[in-house]
């Protein structure tokens, strides 16, 4: 039997950083010394006091289903931390609890996106915006955030965008993969232009807590009551309290998108895991002291890994303000290793360097690499001589 895959799968491009950490673990297995500098996750355990309120709820019986857009009391609790951290006032109607934040988002385009829409994409854009987009019927607009605006997009260029099938414009501060952050000036220039044009604001800010450098995380939807109306913030704990496997993330904003997005989560995932919304309750409503101590160790890694990359021939890198990845322009380093691209030389990292990092092409930034400074100092450190001891020894 033939079997014939539906049309929006062929679309799809796989995950060049799951490709790069798969490949990377196949050579970890093979007993090769691979430093992987992929993930997307923080290194850090979940701080146990999230890890005792599971097992609390596990042991009080609370494991079955839950409501769909998740427990009253998780809703009363995200809540309450959009209140202390943005100023913004949501009530249990206007928040859905998702698995993850890449669920809140895909669940989004799927309500808000017929066939043709167009939502504007900031380059470098995190890999699964397009994706998304695409398997809910919708048309990717790409907008390139050049690196001498510090790979930000302009008021200019998101009007020049917008045309009238343009549906939404995804804003990510801190951003994956730059780590750059949007000042509240530079928020409420492109806010002006989406309240005139009537376009949604997808604000991802799932890294908000994680900020160097004396910058602070500004949400759009603080700015104004008619930018918090026309603004769906897209949240969760997998960055900010080391949740990644807990599979908990959050949309707030209109009631009707919520409600949708509430009745297609009814029919695709039923809830969210109980325990870990339990769990998450206490990530909020208890101490956040865990949150600081992992972000202080997150900026002294960037101070000094940032020091050391920008020493390697052919690599300029703008330090990021968030986050924890580096973005690292480095086309000069792979004409340098007579390499034809940088997707070649991030080959030849893995295979003669033996460092996982993961290309900028998958960001729709070819000439950059992505690493992620998630994972101990002396790893990072280990691996920035490896780079260089390579490009070294291939320059003439």
């Amino acid at each position: 039997m033939e079997i014939k895959l539906a049309k929006r799968v062929g679309t799809l491009t796989p995950s060049t950083t799951l490709a790069i950490t798969a490949k990377a673990k196949e050579m970890k297995a093979q007993g090769i010394d691979v430093i992987g500098l992929g993930a997307g996750e923080p290194d850090f355990n979940t701080p146990q006091h999230i890890i005792d309120a599971a097992v609390k709820s596990m042991e009080a019986g609370l494991t079955k289903y839950t409501p769909s857009g998740g427990l009253p009391a998780l809703k009363k609790e995200v809540a309450a931390k959009l209140k202390r951290d943005q100023g913004l006032d949501y009530d249990a109607k206007e928040i859905i609890v998702t698995n993850g934040a890449k669920h809140a988002l895909y669940t989004l385009f799927q309500v808000i996106l017929d066939e043709g829409d167009e939502v504007i994409i900031p380059i470098p854009y995190w890999v699964s915006y397009p994706e998304q987009v695409k398997l809910a019927g919708g048309t990717p607009v790409y907008i390139n955030g050049a690196e001498a605006n510090d790979f930000k997009i302009t008021p200019e260029q998101l009007r020049e965008a917008a045309t009238n099938r343009t549906k939404a414009v995804i804003i990510n501060s801190p951003s994956n993969p730059t780590g750059m952050i949007y000042s509240k000036e530079e928020l409420e220039a492109l806010g002006k232009v989406c309240l005139e044009l009537g376009i949604l604001i997808v604000s991802d800010e799932i890294y908000e807590k994680l900020v160097y450098g004396g910058h602070t995380h500004v949400s759009i939807a603080e700015l104004s009551p008619e930018l918090k109306e026309q603004t769906i913030i897209i949240n969760g704990v997998s960055k900010s309290h080391s949740m990644t496997g807990w599979r908990i993330g959050y949309a707030a904003g209109n009631s009707e998108i919520i409600s949708a997005m509430t009745d297609l989560a009814s029919h695709s995932t039923s809830n969210p895991t109980s325990n870990a919304q339990y769990a998450t309750i206490a990530a909020y409503a208890e101490s956040q002291e865990p949150v600081e101590a992992m972000r202080q160790a997150f900026e002294e890694r960037l101070d000094i890994v940032h020091r050391k990359l920008v020493e390697i021939p052919g690599v300029s890198c703008i330090k990021p303000q968030g986050a924890f990845y580096l973005f690292p322009n480095v086309s000069e380093a792979a004409a340098i290793s007579g390499c034809k691209d940088v997707d070649e030389l991030v080959d030849k990292l893995l295979t003669e360097a033996n460092v996982a990092v993961v290309p900028g092409s998958g960001f729709g930034a070819p000439d950059y690499i992505r690493l992620s400074y998630a994972t101990s100092l002396d790893l990072l450190e280990a691996a920035v001589d490896r780079i260089k001891n390579y490009i070294e020894s291939k320059r003439g």
